[in-house]
C-alpha cells in the first residue's frame, strides 16, 4: 500500500510540474530536450513495477460483472472480466479481493441484501473454479445502498445490479 501511495504522489509531482501549452505559446521556444525527464530518468525499476501494478489494479477495479433484473446467474459475457480478475488475483498470493454486491432500488431491504449476496457468492464460484483460492476472497452484500446511478427507470436500474472487486494488497 506505500509502494502504491508513493507511486501516486509521484505521478502527482510529476504531474504539478509540467507546463500547459497556453503557457508556453506566449514564451519563446526552447530547443528541444533530447535526454529522459528528471522523472523517468530517477524512477528505479521498483517504482516502475509500482506504477505498473497500480494502474493494473485500477484497470481491474473499474470491471464490474452486472446481472438481469431479479437474477444471479453470470452471464456468458462476462466471463473474460472474471478470468482477467482470475489470473491477477492468482499471480499475487497478497491479494485479496471483496466482491460486492449490488441490487437496484426495487424490492426490499432484506430481499436485496439477499440477491446482492447470491450475486457475490455467484462471482466467487466463477473465480474459485478458475482456480483462485477461497482465502483471498470475501464478498459482501450492500444491497441497494450503493447504487451507481440514481434515477427511477430501466438505464439506472441495470448499472446497479452488479458485483464490483474491490482489491486490497497486503
Amino acid at each position: 500500500m506505500k509502494k502504491i501511495a508513493f507511486v501516486l504522489a509521484s505521478l502527482l509531482v510529476a504531474a504539478c510540474s509540467s507546463t500547459h501549452k497556453a503557457d508556453t505559446a506566449a514564451a519563446p521556444q526552447a530547443a528541444p530536450q533530447t535526454t529522459a525527464s528528471p522523472a523517468t530518468a530517477s524512477a528505479t525499476p521498483a517504482e516502475l513495477a509500482a506504477s505498473k501494478l497500480a494502474s493494473e489494479l485500477q484497470g481491474l477495479q473499474k470491471e464490474s460483472v452486472y446481472f438481469d433484473f431479479d437474477k444471479y446467474a453470470v452471464k456468458p459475457e462476462y466471463q473474460d472480466a472474471i478470468q482477467k480478475q482470475a489470473s491477477f488475483i492468482k499471480e499475487h498470493k497478497n491479494d485479496v479481493v471483496t466482491l460486492e454486491g449490488n441490487a437496484d432500488e426495487r424490492g426490499s431491504e432484506k430481499y436485496n441484501l439477499a440477491l446482492g449476496n447470491r450475486r457475490a457468492i455467484a462471482v466467487l464460484k466463477s473465480l474459485e473454479r478458475l482456480g483462485v483460492p477461497a482465502s483471498q476472497i470475501r464478498t459482501v452484500s450492500l444491497g441497494k445502498d450503493h447504487p451507481r446511478l440514481a434515477c427511477h427507470e430501466e438505464k439506472c436500474w441495470k448499472e446497479n445490479r452488479r458485483v464490483d472487486f474491490a482489491h486490497k494488497l497486503n
